[in-house]
């Protein structure tokens, strides 16, 4: 990672995760009956828990409107939650007034050309390798993992790294 990325990484103080292609690997799973199931990466999910841990907040906001990720939100420590919504630009605005954090404090993680206005106004933009080659352009950071396996987890030991928390939070393990 260049320095510029890294100070950028340093200020983050709210991380906001797009769900389907980020969280997942972005395959829907519908049934006749209307369920819907989503696979979650487990090591994602810990590396959520020690990033909230270290002190930086979470944020999810997506398109679709699913019951599962309000549970996978709940077990992650994520704080707040938009869903159903259709300009994440306009949800993410609202969060960072909410909270009083300058842009440059925020990051975004999306996957697609619908992600792309709030990762722009965002301080750090953070996209998957499958994502169109427009969203790859405008991020700062491209995972090596791909989404739903590892990249989520990637950028919250990214983010403790850059803020010199990974260690405090990996100590525990090793007792």
């Amino acid at each position: 990672m260049n320095q510029e990325v890294l100070e950028r990484a340093k200020r983050v103080k709210l991380i906001v995760f797009d769900v389907d292609g980020v969280m997942t690997d972005g395959s829907l799973y519908l049934c006749d009956d209307g369920q819907e199931y989503k696979a979650f990466n487990s090591q994602d999910g810990l590396g959520m828990k020690l990033l909230k841990a270290s002190g930086v907040d979470m944020a999810i906001i997506t398109g679709r409107t699913s019951k599962v990720v309000v549970k996978r939100a709940e077990n992650t420590g994520v704080a707040h939650f938009f869903q159903g919504v259709e300009d994440k630009l306009e949800a993410f605005m609202q969060l960072s007034r909410e909270l009083g954090l300058d842009h440059s404090e925020c990051a975004f993680m999306g996957d697609d050309v619908v992600d792309l206005p709030p990762m722009l106004r965002s301080g750090l933009a953070i996209t998957v390798p499958a994502a169109p080659a427009l969203v790859k352009k405008h991020a700062h950071v491209v995972t090596e993992r791909e989404g739903g396996r590892g990249a989520v987890r990637e950028i919250c030991e990214f983010i403790m790294q850059a803020q010199g928390t990974l260690d405090a939070q990996m100590a525990q393990y090793l007792k």
